[in-house]
């Protein structure tokens, strides 16, 4: 699949430029993450990349790296470098929005945690005009979350209780043991501004606006592979 080939490729692309002996990286979660944990792990095995460390942003990712031999780390040894991660969209002045693979707490928390920031891998059809071509992602206590819905529904949005992708009966449980909710927005003009009152709402902990973390965006598309930087000031 064309979609594949190019999340291999930006993965590839920031793993060969970025990741070096001797680091602390913070791993991603998701299918362009993905490649980019595999790539790591082919290194480390062929002997490529030695004394490194990963600190792994979900459970999945942390059985991936078991799988492939990548050492570990928590944020109570080290922080990471960078982190090397996916995102669901890229707006042109590198806001995100991540999480809609379910991880996007612990995602924050690493890269907010890292050095460097984030390096983000992904596919030309991540890049948008504005935030919000798609539902954000918010994690929010299972408590009342009724409630949580409510309030968030009068920032403009329509929220939905995401349910769980192997049984729709039930919600989808975060390795936290969050719920989440998708709010559907017209668009995101002000990603820092909607972060925030978010992030004032009781019961929501985390939302997958990812404002001012990015420090490359490495996006492959059918002419090539670009790394993009945010613009000074």
């Amino acid at each position: 699949m064309a979609g594949d080939r190019l999340k291999r490729e930006a993965a590839h692309a920031a793993v060969g430029r970025y990741v070096e002996s001797g680091i602390v990286i913070g791993l991603g979660t998701g299918s362009t993450a993905t490649f980019a944990v595999r790539r790591i792990g082919e290194l480390v095995a062929s002997g490529e990349l030695r004394d490194i460390r990963g600190v792994p942003t979900s459970a999945r990712t942390t059985a991936l790296a078991n799988e492939l031999g990548i050492p570990l780390a928590t944020l109570t040894e080290a922080y990471p470098r960078f982190t090397i991660d996916g995102a669901d969209e890229i707006s042109p002045e590198l806001a995100l929005i991540k999480g809609r693979g379910g991880a996007l707490l612990r995602e924050k928390i690493v890269a907010s945690s890292s050095e460097e920031g984030l390096i983000v891998v992904a596919d030309s059809g991540k890049l948008v005009d504005s935030l919000g071509a798609g539902p954000l992602p918010v994690e929010i206590d299972s408590f009342g979350w009724e409630a949580t819905l409510e309030a968030l529904a009068s920032l403009g949005c329509k929220p939905e209780l995401r349910m769980d992708w192997t049984d729709p009966g039930r919600p989808f449980v975060t390795d936290g043991g969050h719920y989440t909710a998708d709010c559907a927005f017209d668009s995101i003009p002000d990603p820092a501004s909607l972060e925030t009152e978010i992030k004032h709402i009781p019961g929501a902990l985390e939302c997958g606006l990812f404002v001012g973390l990015t420090r490359t965006a490495v996006v492959a598309g059918e002419e090539g592979t670009q790394f993009m930087e945010p613009k000074p000031g």
